[in-house]
């Protein structure tokens, strides 16, 4: 397979989130599809399986190193801005396991952005039990947590564990217990645990710890900070429709950027980024 890469959310291939992406994965095995991710090392790699022709919707799938997953934002990014280079930019539609995500692709100076529409959100409480064994895992107290924010478990295509930190420095300073945590996201079905620090009305710092991917961190999770987006409307602390950036990646040396939009009146958000080639 030609596997493409590319770096998601940034406009540097030294920035953003790594993604692997086939643009042709017609008849390949889940076998073969999780070797190749495996063997790029990325946190996801995006395969391109087949397109319909009536309807011009991709099919894509996701595979981390070490399993398939529902839905990965920045692997979207990717594979929109791959597949802008080679017909154009323009509007896409892909079919994954999560549902179908609407993208739009357009030029931005001398490159591509991708906006990628969510399926519909939701977001529930997190229970007590929950927040004390991820509390357990990241080496956190319930001091660590900003009370503004309640611990949620938000969905957009897969759920994340959402857990506000009290201070910038607390969400700098992270060292988890990786088979602990990979074991309880195992568990509860969580595909991240989404940590953030508001520094602004519209300003989000992230880290989105990911061992059940075989990964520690992701530098940029656009699936998590769509999830995020629906977590912060259903909180109702969205009252009009409203930008938001998230800034991720910062401490691991990879700065990200996403930018969320987030409608009152509509449970699906969007996440706009671009993405480069990585030579």
């Amino acid at each position: 397979m030609d596997v493409q890469r590319y770096s998601a959310f940034t406009d540097h291939p030294a920035g953003g989130n790594p993604a692997g992406v086939v643009l042709d994965a017609a008849g390949r095995s889940d076998a073969e599809m999780l070797a190749v991710a495996a063997d790029v090392g990325y946190s996801e790699t995006a395969f391109v399986t087949s397109r319909d022709e009536r309807s011009g919707a991709y099919r894509l799938r996701y595979f981390s190193p070490l399993a398939e997953v529902a839905f990965c934002g920045h692997a979207t990014v990717a594979t929109a801005v791959a597949l802008a280079e080679r017909d154009g930019p323009g509007d896409l539609l892909f079919d994954t396991p999560a549902g179908e995500i609407a993208v739009r692709t357009a030029t931005d100076g001398p490159g591509i952005v991708a906006t990628l529409t969510s399926v519909a959100t939701r977001s529930r409480p997190a229970e007590d039990a929950e927040v004390a064994d991820a509390l357990a895992a990241l080496r956190w107290t319930r001091a660590d947590l900003d009370p503004g924010f309640p611990a949620h478990v938000a969905f957009a295509g897969n759920d994340h564990l959402v857990l506000a930190a009290a201070s910038r420095a607390r969400l700098a300073d992270l060292d988890y217990d990786f088979p602990a945590l990979r074991t309880l996201m195992e568990r509860a079905g969580w595909t991240t645990v989404h940590l953030f620090w508001r520094e602004g009305p519209a300003v989000f710092h992230a880290r989105d710890p990911f061992p059940v991917g075989g990964v520690v961190e992701d530098p940029a999770t656009g699936a998590a900070a769509a999830a995020f987006g629906g977590y912060l409307r259903a909180l109702g602390l969205v009252e009009r429709p409203t930008r938001i950036t998230v800034h991720q990646g910062e401490d691991m040396g990879r700065p990200s950027r996403l930018t969320v939009d987030v409608d009152p009146a509509d449970s699906r958000i969007r996440v706009t980024g671009g993405a480069v080639r990585i030579a």
